[in-house]
């Protein structure tokens, strides 16, 4: 089989999927258009037999491998065809650590272990076939908690955004204050948003969306720039003239009354 991608070797109970081929691992990570890879490769660093662990081992098949390294990393290969899934589907679990539960990586130790220590007297058919639903076993359970994880992280995320736009008239309003109303640490919160923006640049961005909302709304052509100010939250009209200006290009006279005509 060809050789994977490179990628860092995760910490321990940590698994990390990877596919063959560099046109593959661009596809996975960057979703362009690819061919599927020849082969998936499941890279675990679990507990495994001392005796075995020091010396490292590899076992090889028509379309699966199982290398074992001395530093106790697994790496478990196999053909990409005979899996039941496809590989647009493991797109979650492509080319970055996901934490393994416990039960799944004892199982996964255990078997490596057990292949290990009986493979030379076992049917390399048999045994290859073995692998295959040990790779399926673990791609599955992975692939259903990332989702779950994703999903859970996704409806916390909604959580605290409609807790910020609820809020955005209140000055005072801190990522500390957001955290403690949706009973979750501060660090927590900022794990909801770590697409690069952050807690603070999102509340911005709302206040600003929420500024231009009334701006260029003809029934709230009577309110002055500085009451709109403290609607949004900001803390003076220069603030938010300021604020404003850098956001969109004009200031919020401006924008109202391009809005306004139209």
């Amino acid at each position: 089989m060809a050789e994977p991608y490179p990628v860092d070797v995760p910490a321990s109970g940590y698994l990390v999927v990877r596919a063959s081929g560099a046109a593959a691992a661009r596809a996975a990570i960057l979703g362009g258009a690819a061919s599927d890879p020849e082969s998936i490769q499941l890279v675990l660093r679990c507990p495994v037999p001392r005796a075995v662990a020091e010396s490292g081992a590899k076992l090889t098949f028509a379309d699966a491998t199982l290398h074992l390294q001395a530093s106790g990393v697994v790496m478990l290969t196999v053909a990409a065809a005979k899996l039941s899934i496809a590989f647009a589907e493991l797109r979650p679990l492509m080319f970055r650590p996901v934490e393994v539960d416990a039960p799944l990586r004892a199982l996964f130790a255990g078997a490596v272990a057990h292949v290990l220590a009986a493979g030379p007297r076992l049917d390399p058919h048999g045994l290859a076939h073995h692998l295959l639903g040990l790779a399926e076993l673990v791609l599955r359970s992975a692939l259903r908690s990332e989702l779950d994880r994703v999903d859970a992280l996704a409806a916390r995320r909604r959580e605290a955004l409609e807790y910020m736009r609820a809020h955005l008239a209140d000055q005072s309003l801190t990522a500390d204050r957001i955290a403690e109303a949706l009973y979750i640490s501060r660090r927590r919160l900022y794990q909801l948003f770590d697409d690069g923006q952050g807690v603070s640049e999102r509340l911005k961005g709302l206040r600003i969306e929420r500024a231009k909302a009334l701006l260029a709304d003809p029934a709230k052509a009577g309110r002055g720039i500085a009451e709109i100010a403290r609607d949004c939250g900001f803390t003076s009209a220069p603030h938010f003239s300021r604020t404003f200006r850098r956001a969109t290009g004009r200031t919020p006279r401006e924008y109202r009354e391009r809005a306004l005509r139209g």
